[in-house]
């Protein structure tokens, strides 16, 4: 059997081809949102602003680039064989659509379809942009949230108020302009947006993305009544339903593309669920880390449960349960400034001075925390680097090493609450570091293995469609 993963992510939108027989991906396209897309104004994926803070996109480019990939994938693979579809988006960014919404769901699955998505949705969209998870314009509205729900905001929902999660973009937006809040007939996610267009319906919003936006009560996997309406009175009647697995049947439409009509679509998921999937961890026991930019860890919870320190994450598990995450933004950016500050090249960073500080024993007294940026995990201002021996005094080789263990301890400190670990799989760039690997396994007493999935998100979308 051949499943269908899309995934929508800040500068992309890929289609992934599943055997799951073979257990192998077949075929993957995708469409580059700034390069192929350039009309919608969007070179990285959202729209230029003069104010930093802001950060939002054209949804409309989401609605051409589905078209785009689609295309795509009929002149790679036979669609026609495809039995199932499932998929993600990026987290946290939101949709806003009018009272024309239904109709222009009922053109997908009319019989006199329609010459393209963008034209099926002429006139749908009650916010002409929609904010990402880049956006970090809603600090009053995240300190509104903390004023009235405290503690108890991130016990019911997985999560502290966080500038980018979807309820407070909700809020600045019911506040700066009622009128076209109180002309939204519905607000959806990016995933459950474009899991609606496939299905010519009102898709629901699962519990994994869903938990991104600050009003889901994870434990009952419901809309928290009490957060919804302090956040924009009405705001649960403009909500889909909150709902994991099916979604619905593929919409005629997209019989354009090859695709059998009819065929199941799972709902889609938040582009880190689906990454939870797609390696492999959505049991608990199991645990990704994904060296980056920032460094990620994520895994599956046999419980529900939060971070008592804040940091941590909870999201739903797509595959039952709930997730954790913890973003740590010093990760590969604060590696590559700490190897320009010691001079060496990437065979002494990666395992060379890991082994002379072996030789020389005492690396368990090494810990040094790089804070090139204003940390979230824990939250701490960017000082530079902090390290509880003779830094200065140092050589090349203990410096690496110190900044590494650093990290990697600070990164099991912040998890503890999860619980413990049998296997870590470890992904990104920085996961070819033989240095970084082992210090991972002493550190946390677990196996560590090398991931290759470059589109694990696609993959999870596949493999969940694959359960229905």
């Amino acid at each position: 059997m051949y499943t269908l993963g899309i995934d929508s992510s800040t500068q992309s939108i890929k289609a992934l081809v599943y055997d799951t027989d073979a257990g192998k991906v077949v075929t993957t396209v995708s469409v580059n949102f700034g390069k192929e897309l350039p009309e919608f104004g969007c070179p990285d994926g959202f729209l230029p602003n003069a104010d930093p803070l802001v950060r939002h996109a054209d949804p409309k480019l989401w609605v051409a680039g589905l078209d785009k990939v689609l295309g795509k994938l009929k002149d790679a693979f036979d669609t026609s064989k495809i039995a199932a579809i499932g998929g993600d988006g990026q987290q946290h960014g939101s949709v806003y659509l009018n009272a024309s919404w239904d109709g222009a769901l009922a053109r997908l699955s009319g019989p006199d379809g329609c010459p393209d998505l963008l034209s099926a949705l002429d006139g749908v969209f009650s916010r002409a942009t929609s904010p990402i998870w880049m956006d970090s314009s809603t600090h009053a509205e995240v300190a509104a949230l903390d004023a009235k729900f405290g503690e108890a905001l991130r016990r019911r929902t997985g999560s502290p108020a966080i500038e980018r999660f979807t309820g407070p973009q909700i809020m600045k937006f019911a506040k700066d302009d009622p009128a076209a809040f109180n002309a939204t007939r519905r607000i959806h996610l990016v995933s459950s947006f474009l899991c609606s267009l496939l299905i010519g319906a009102d898709a629901p919003i699962d519990t994994g993305d869903g938990a991104g936006m600050n009003l889901l009560d994870l434990s009952r996997g419901e809309w928290d009544a009490e957060i919804c309406d302090f956040v924009a009175p009405g705001l649960v009647a403009k909500l889909p339903q909150v709902k994991n697995g099916l979604a619905g049947r593929l919409a005629p439409y997209f019989a354009k593309y090859g695709l059998k009509t009819g065929i199941p679509v799972a709902a889609f998921t938040g582009d880190n669920p689906a990454s939870l999937v797609g390696t492999g961890a959505d049991k608990p026991g199991v645990a990704v880390v994904s060296l980056g930019t920032s460094d990620v860890f994520f895994a599956a919870m046999d419980r529900f449960l939060t971070d008592p320190d804040g940091c941590g994450h909870v999201f739903g598990n797509p595959s039952g349960g709930c997730m954790s995450l913890a973003c740590i933004k010093n990760g590969s950016l604060a590696r590559e400034k700490v190897r320009s500050l010691v001079g060496c090249d990437y065979a002494f960073f990666d395992e060379g001075a890991f082994d002379e500080v072996a030789k020389a024993g005492g690396a368990e007294r090494l810990r040094a925390f790089p804070y090139f940026e204003e940390e979230i995990t824990p939250k701490h201002a960017a000082t530079g680097i902090e390290a509880d021996f003779d830094w200065q005094a140092a050589s090349p080789a203990e410096k690496v090493v110190s900044v590494i263990r650093g990290q990697v301890l600070n990164m099991f400190e912040r998890t503890r609450w999860i619980g413990t670990f049998d296997t870590i799989r470890v992904t990104g760039g920085a996961s070819r570091s033989r240095g970084i690997r082992d210090t991972i396994a002493s550190v946390f007493g677990a196996k560590v293995e090398t991931l290759d999935v470059p589109d694990s998100a696609a993959l999870g979308g596949a493999i969940l469609a694959a359960r229905l």
